[in-house]
């Protein structure tokens, strides 16, 4: 006769907390995920063999399920989640970078000087269908690509519109549509070096 016995408390939280990290990476790549939910899993498995730990405390110390998501987007699973005393929880590894991220940072970084606007709206456009940078990282590097060629090409329009002198002013613009680009480029560097030296 099958056991119709209802779930304990401990154990409908526990199954809660993989109902709600399963939800929050969705947008990881199916191996990845597995890898994860797999690792979590056995994470409290072994916690609670090795020493009766209260799954509600297992829980806590595994954090909000969007920051281990978070975490593992970066290309690290958080240190915690390897057992002191027990062998320690395989890592989920980290991507390779793939080539069309070094040419989204490539196409910001160098393209811009020979092909202003053109080449950092190309190379943005890697970078926001790109897994390797979050949402945030993202949207950083549009508002410091964008703003200052906006700038910087509103000032070419204004000055062919209101002045005969307008070397300086395409000089100036110029700079701005390069510079700006530029630096969100540098901005995206820093994680694209950490997540490759994490995949060797």
């Amino acid at each position: 006769m099958a056991d119709t016995a209802p779930l304990a408390h401990t154990d409908v939280l526990v199954l809660d907390y993989l109902a709600a990290l399963w939800a929050e990476t969705e947008d990881l790549a199916p191996e990845l995920r597995d890898e994860l939910m797999t690792t979590v899993a056995d994470y409290v498995a072994r916690r609670r063999a090795a020493g009766g730990e209260d799954p509600e405390r297992i829980v806590r110390r595994l954090g909000p399920p969007e920051d281990l998501a978070a975490a593992v987007r970066r290309g690290r699973m958080p240190p915690h989640l390897r057992l002191p005393a027990l062998a320690p929880v395989a890592a989920v590894p980290a991507p390779a970078a793939a080539t069309t991220d070094y040419v989204a940072v490539t196409l910001l970084t160098v393209g811009g000087v020979f092909l202003p606007l053109v080449a950092p709206l190309a190379g943005m456009a890697l970078v926001s269908g790109s897994p390797r940078w979050t949402p945030a990282a993202k949207a950083a590097a549009w508002v410091l690509s964008a703003v200052p060629a906006l700038c910087g090409f509103l000032l070419m329009v204004a000055g062919v519109l209101l002045t005969s002198e307008i070397g300086p002013l395409v000089l100036l613009a110029y700079l701005a549509m390069v510079a700006g680009p530029f630096v969100a480029g540098l901005t995206l560097l820093p994680g694209l070096s950490a997540r490759s030296q994490a995949a060797r």
